[in-house]
């Protein structure tokens, strides 16, 4: 029997313009936007809609980010439309914990925040990250082994794209290492910092104090966590893997290929850019892309899900 994912992007997909004709034009989003903002105590319209540099500020980015994807997965649960699995790339797994009903709407909203601003606090000085192009995992991750001081990977994306992380000197060396060892190509990442390194476990501490105060509901769907590219099937598990994915490596592609082993056939990515769509091409092309990132998306997508559901009855 064929199954449907709802998957969300993560920091990195945003942009000035994310979600604006969806709080224009259905309520059901604008509600959740203007929750977020609530909560957040930041004008999100404001930082969504206009022009600015906040967007791009880790602090910010993530709330963003979350309030969008949050707000286009209302309106999909509105129209009677539920996944059967979900996963989210980093910032998106707090997405796919609100489609799965561990989280409330507010309280990720409120550890979301948290996180962002946690994360842009311990950044620190002279991390790194860079894209390696053309080289299998077992030799990035053998090359960061056996470079000097800290560097790890911080995305296994989809074959062919993986990205290092950790110090600026050692993500230096590894990147040298790994163009003795053919890698196709190397891009340095402009991010504000070491993201799912060691260096970040600080955040990750901060976020668990958090998280200690937070209601954490059986799921009603399970979601392939980042940190494991397993499901996560109990409420007991949902904190401790939530904290350790600040500084662990985000296994995307291991997490698509679990959720496709188990009968996944159609994946519907939910908020900013295509990233994730531009990933699956990479990890399977035997599966359907749903993309939905404006509001033309969402309804092409609507019918066609409703359709899918039709044809399974």
């Amino acid at each position: 029997m064929s199954k449907t994912a709802f998957i969300f992007p993560g920091q990195g997909a945003q942009y000035v313009g994310m979600g604006q004709d969806f709080y224009d034009k259905m309520p059901v989003c604008r509600q959740v936007i203007e929750k977020a903002s609530q909560v957040s105590g930041l004008d999100l319209p404001k930082i969504c809609f206009t022009e600015n540099e906040e967007i791009h500020i880790t602090e910010y980015t993530q709330i963003a980010m979350l309030s969008v994807e949050a707000a286009i997965l209302k309106a999909l649960e509105q129209e009677g439309l539920m996944p059967d699995v979900s996963a989210g790339l980093s910032l998106g797994e707090y997405g796919a914990c609100i489609a799965s009903g561990v989280l409330s709407l507010e309280d990720a909203f409120y550890v979301v925040r948290k996180r962002g601003i946690f994360m842009q606090e311990a950044v620190p000085a002279g991390g790194a990250m860079s894209a390696v192009m053309g080289t299998d995992a077992e030799v990035i991750e053998k090359a960061c082994r056996e470079t000097e001081g800290i560097v790890s990977i911080a995305n296994y994306n989809c074959p062919g794209q993986i990205v290092i992380t950790g110090e600026e000197g050692a993500v230096g060396k590894a990147s040298e290492k790994l163009k003795e060892l053919g890698a196709r190509r190397i891009v340095p990442l402009n991010v504000s910092g070491p993201f799912h390194s060691a260096m970040l476990a600080g955040a990750g501490e901060k976020l668990a104090e958090i998280l200690q105060n937070v209601a954490v509901g059986e799921p009603k769907i399970p979601y392939a966590t980042n940190v494991t590219a397993e499901y996560v099937t109990k409420a007991s598990q949902v904190k401790e893997l939530l904290v350790r994915q600040v500084s662990s490596s985000v296994k995307w592609q291991q997490c698509v290929e679990k959720m496709i082993a188990d009968g996944v056939d159609t994946f519907v990515e939910i908020g900013p850019g295509k990233t994730l769509s531009g990933f699956m091409r990479k990890i399977s092309r035997n599966v359907k892309m749903l993309n939905i990132q404006t509001v033309e998306d969402f309804e092409k997508a609507v019918e066609t899900l409703k359709n899918q559901t039709a044809d399974r009855e």
